[in-house]
């Protein structure tokens, strides 16, 4: 592959990324995002994510929180910026960010449905683990800056619960819902029109419960907070979606049945590590995966991609380390490959 084919394959898939995920996936994360620091109470936050929480209901909650949001690696970040701002600590931070592109209900269902029971309730099994584990031990490792992050936040007021206008409880509920609702609507398999008919009434909604209980300085705040999100994630994002195509072209054709076909702890690890790297759109790895069993990969690689995966992708791994840091963003993405390719490991060896 020459150099000028490996960037035009890089432009294609950026091009098919913007094409595919930014309407229905990107646009509603980044003004859901908006709308957490805008207006989410930092008391509901901090309540059952902050750093102070019970630490069995923050990753509880944290856990299996992303049952209901069928969004991917890259759509969850502006998501975990915002939680994180509003004072959620680093754990259970960190566990919302696994769970939910990992554990939501379309892609669960989906999986045991086309790759069998074993596969997918291992999956639901290890995603939850994985993410209540990963979060302890983010929180062990960094607790002395998450505490001074803390205590630095609180001497700053940054964390105080908001003393402003406050809107009654159900009309956030409402807010919110519609907004999730166009995020999870969007992702859902169905005809072209039905879908643009149901997005455009659930845009109309939140249009009309704006102007209905929102004050204009409310709504331009919403909307600054919104494009801060974007020009803080975007610009990294796309720049990692081209470099998906140009590694993808690197890979050859062969390696499927020479690397993986097996249930080996080489073979998890690449599964692991080569899932982590690729990225896939909300519920594309279950066909994906479907695939790479028919040519041959083992059932524990199969299971260590799709733990490492969906929550993990190239251009979210470099955004991550924008946000976080070198440190903390390593240390999580070396614990979702080492999770992921022991719990591969360990499956491959009694599954079928």
């Amino acid at each position: 592959m020459t150099f000028g084919g490996l960037m035009m394959e890089g432009l294609r898939t950026l091009v098919d990324y913007v094409a595919q995920h930014t309407l229905f996936c990107l646009i509603p994360a980044f003004f859901i995002a908006g709308a957490i620091t805008a207006f989410l109470n930092t008391a509901a936050v901090m309540r059952y994510f902050g750093p102070k929480t019970n630490k069995g209901l923050a990753y509880s909650v944290a856990s299996v929180s992303g049952a209901i949001l069928a969004v991917c690696s890259c759509t969850v970040l502006p998501l975990f910026t915002g939680i994180r701002e509003k004072g959620a600590g680093l754990g259970p931070a960190i566990a919302f960010l696994y769970s939910s592109p990992a554990i939501n209900i379309l892609a669960m269902t989906y999986s045991m449905n086309l790759l069998g029971y074993d596969l997918g309730i291992a999956r639901i099994v290890g995603a939850v683990g994985f993410a209540f584990v990963i979060g302890l031990i983010m929180a062990a490792v960094f607790h002395k800056q998450e505490a001074a992050r803390v205590k630095s936040a609180e001497d700053a007021e940054a964390f105080a619960y908001d003393d402003g206008r406050v809107r009654p409880g159900y009309q956030n509920l409402i807010y919110f819902g519609a907004m999730i609702a166009i995020l999870v609507y969007g992702t859902a398999k169905m005809p072209t029109i039905i879908k643009y008919a149901g997005e455009i009434l659930l845009v109309a909604l939140v249009i009309y419960i704006v102007k209905r209980w929102f004050t204009r300085e409310e709504i331009k705040t919403w909307f600054s907070e919104t494009w801060r999100m974007v020009k803080m994630i975007l610009p990294v994002l796309l720049v990692g979606v081209f470099l998906v195509g140009v590694v993808k072209e690197l890979i050859p054709s062969d390696v499927i049945a020479r690397y993986v076909g097996g249930n080996t702890i080489g073979g998890n690890a690449i599964a692991s590590v080569s899932g982590a790297l690729m990225y896939f759109a909300t519920l594309t790895e279950v066909p994906i995966v479907k695939g790479l069993l028919e040519l041959g990969m083992g059932r524990g690689p199969a299971l260590a991609l799709m733990l490492a995966g969906p929550a993990l992708s190239l251009p979210s791994m470099i955004v991550l380390i924008r946000i976080m840091g070198f440190k903390k963003a390593g240390t999580y993405i070396l614990l979702v490959c080492v999770f992921a390719m022991l719990t591969g490991y360990v499956f491959g060896m009694f599954a079928k």
